[in-house]
């Protein structure tokens, strides 16, 4: 009896730490949210999409092959926030996702333009309830002739914590295909991109919620801006994985298992 506990015990030893990495890797692998495009069910209005690294925005810190974008090139009117100006541009609006407070919403973004700052497009996250009506302000990124372009001047005040927590342009004409005709090009001060920022907000109130992308031009539709975003996730499991009940993770089951080898031991004497 006690060769077969030792065997078993280090049978379920291996299985539990295999069950760790399986979920581990499932996780990570779950953040790859636009690694084969767009996911089905999230709605484009304007021009959306997914790319891999280049021209100024590089590969994203999530190690993840691709990247999720919007882009004022070959955008459509009325695409602005609301009650702000907006020429003409895109939004990307995720599937209904759960979230119980306290979760944690996580993201990278990129804003890039080729207008410049007299112009002051803008790119935007916001936190949708099951009605589309707005929880969250997330974070603004407007085009400006000089400082800081996160958070984005006379817009609303991000709600999300951003790291780092004010970005200024990284100036000159940004070559980015998602700019289309533009990219390469730069109309006067102003024109670059912010690098990868971080926004983490913490979900206050479970529910089930939208997540929503957004860019426009301001005044004009010359010169092209365009978001990117990657490593959208809620409590580290990707937006567009169902939310059920977690299962017990390799540890847990570690433990359910001896719990029953020693009941079968007490069983036996």
């Amino acid at each position: 009896m006690q060769n077969f506990l030792k065997n078993s015990k280090k049978v379920i030893a291996g299985t539990a730490l295999s069950l760790v990495f399986s979920v581990t890797a499932s996780a990570t692998a779950m953040q790859g949210t636009f690694d084969s495009g767009i996911p089905a069910g999230w709605d484009c209005t304007g021009n959306c999409g997914a790319d891999a690294a280049n021209g100024v925005v590089v590969a994203p810190p999530t190690g993840n092959d691709q990247y999720g974008w919007v882009s004022t090139a070959n955008g459509v009117s009325g695409t602005g926030l609301p009650g702000i100006i907006g020429k003409e541009g895109s939004v990307l609006l995720s599937t209904l996702f759960a979230a119980d407070a306290g979760d944690d919403l996580e993201f990278f973004f990129n804003y890039v333009t080729s207008d410049g700052g007299g112009f002051a497009d803008y790119g935007w996250a916001r936190l949708l309830d099951d009605s589309l009506q707005q929880v969250a302000m997330l974070f603004t990124a407007r085009t400006m002739k000089s400082g800081n372009i996160v958070p984005g001047e006379n817009m609303p005040l991000p709600e999300a914590t951003l790291t780092p927590g004010s970005v200024e342009i990284i100036g000159g004409a940004p070559a980015w295909s998602v700019l289309g005709a533009d990219s390469g090009k730069c109309f006067s001060a102003g024109c670059g991109y912010t690098g990868w920022v971080q926004s983490n907000y913490s979900i206050l109130n479970s529910g089930n919620y939208y997540l929503e992308f957004g860019v426009t031009n301001w005044t004009d539709s010359s010169y092209d801006s365009g978001l990117a975003f990657d490593g959208i996730s809620i409590d580290g499991v990707a937006i567009d994985e169902p939310k059920d009940i977690p299962e017990p993770t390799g540890i847990a089951l570690f433990g359910l298992a001896l719990m029953g080898l020693v009941r079968a031991k007490r069983a036996n004497k």
